[in-house]
C-alpha cells in the first residue's frame, strides 16, 4: 500500500491537499481531503424544507370535503383531486381523516371516503370494513350494512373476527329483530367462536323478556361469567380477579359469617374481661421494662 501527496489549487487562492491511498486488495481509489475534512453536502434545489406532515394532510383532506354535497361525483372528483399528485396513495392520511370524522360522528362521510377509498384497491382490511359497517348501522343503512356482512361473512367464513359478530347482534338488539340475533349467535356457537360477555348478557335478556327461562338457564350454564380478566396497566397484561356481587353466598360461607357476627354481638363475661385486662396490663408492663 502506498500514496501520493496531490497539490491542488482551488478558487479564491485556497489549496487543498489530499492524498490518494491505493490498496492493492481493493481496486478502488478513496480520496481523503486533509484540511477540510469531509467534502461539503449543499442543499438540492429541487427539494424543500418545509415538511407537510399526515396530520395536517388529514385536516386539510377534511376540510376539502366538509363543503361538498352528497353528490359521488362531486365528492369522488374531490378526494381525486386532492391525491393528484401523490406519488403513492396516502394511506394514513385517509385513515386519520377518517378517524377525525368518526369523532365528530360525520357518518355519510365515513361511508364516501371509505367506499372511495376501497374502490382504488387500498386499505382492504377488516378495520376499514368494520368503520363502514359501523357508519352503515349509526346511518340507518340497514340494507347495506346487512349486504356488507352476508359478504364479509361468506369469503371469511373461518376467520370471522369476533367484534363483527358483537356489531351485528347490537345492531339487531337495538331494533328488536330478535330472530335475526338469535341467527348470528346459532352461527357463532356453530363455527365455535365463544361470545363475549357482553354477547352473553344481551342474549341472556332477550330470554328473558321472551319468557324463555330454560334457554336463559342453558345458557347461564354454559357459558359462566368469568372469574379472571385481563386488564393493561402501563403496556403490561395483566389479570385481574373479577368480582361478581351478584355471586350468591353458600350456605355454610352464610352460616359462618352469621355465627361470627353473633360472637361480636355478644358481651363478654365480667371474669374474662377481666383476665383480658390483666393480660394486657402485663403486655403494657413488659413494654416498658423493655424501654427502660
Amino acid at each position: 500500500m502506498f500514496g501520493i501527496e496531490v497539490c491542488a489549487a482551488g478558487l479564491m487562492d485556497t489549496i487543498t491537499i489530499a492524498r490518494f491511498q491505493y490498496n492493492p486488495r481493493r481496486a478502488s481509489v478513496a480520496v481523503v481531503c486533509a484540511l477540510k475534512g469531509s467534502r461539503p453536502r449543499y442543499t438540492r434545489v429541487w427539494k424543500t424544507n418545509r415538511k407537510i406532515g399526515t396530520v395536517s394532510k388529514s385536516k386539510k383532506l377534511v376540510e376539502c370535503i366538509k363543503g361538498l354535497s352528497n353528490v359521488k361525483e362531486e365528492v369522488y372528483g374531490a378526494l381525486d383531486s386532492f391525491i393528484a399528485w401523490e406519488l403513492e396513495f396516502p394511506l394514513i392520511t385517509v385513515k386519520k381523516a377518517l378517524k377525525t370524522l368518526e369523532d365528530e360522528k360525520d357518518w355519510k362521510r365515513i361511508i364516501q371516503m371509505t367506499k372511495w377509498m376501497l374502490s382504488k384497491g387500498q386499505g382492504r382490511t377488516m378495520g376499514s370494513y368494520y368503520t363502514l359497517l359501523s357508519a352503515l348501522s349509526e346511518d340507518g343503512r340497514l340494507e347495506e350494512a346487512e349486504e356488507l356482512w352476508q359478504k364479509l361473512f361468506s369469503e371469511n367464513l373461518e376467520s370471522m373476527p369476533r367484534i363483527f359478530f358483537e356489531k351485528m347482534v347490537s345492531i339487531y338488539y337495538r331494533r328488536d329483530m330478535h330472530d335475526k340475533m338469535f341467527e348470528i349467535f346459532a352461527d357463532m356457537e356453530e363455527l365455535g367462536v365463544r361470545p363475549s360477555v357482553s354477547i352473553v348478557n344481551v342474549v341472556g335478556e332477550v330470554f328473558q323478556t321472551l319468557g324463555m327461562m330454560d334457554k336463559y338457564n342453558k345458557l347461564k350454564k354454559k357459558y359462566p361469567p368469568p372469574t379472571w380478566e385481563y386488564r393493561y396497566i402501563k403496556g403490561k397484561r395483566v389479570r385481574i380477579r373479577v368480582n361478581r356481587q351478584d355471586q350468591p353466598i353458600h350456605a355454610d360461607k352464610q352460616d359462618e359469617a352469621q355465627i361470627s357476627s353473633n360472637r361480636l354481638d355478644e358481651p363478654v363475661p365480667a371474669d374474662k374481661q377481666d383476665d383480658a385486662n390483666s393480660d394486657n396490663f402485663s403486655e403494657d408492663n413488659n413494654g416498658h421494662a423493655e424501654e427502660i
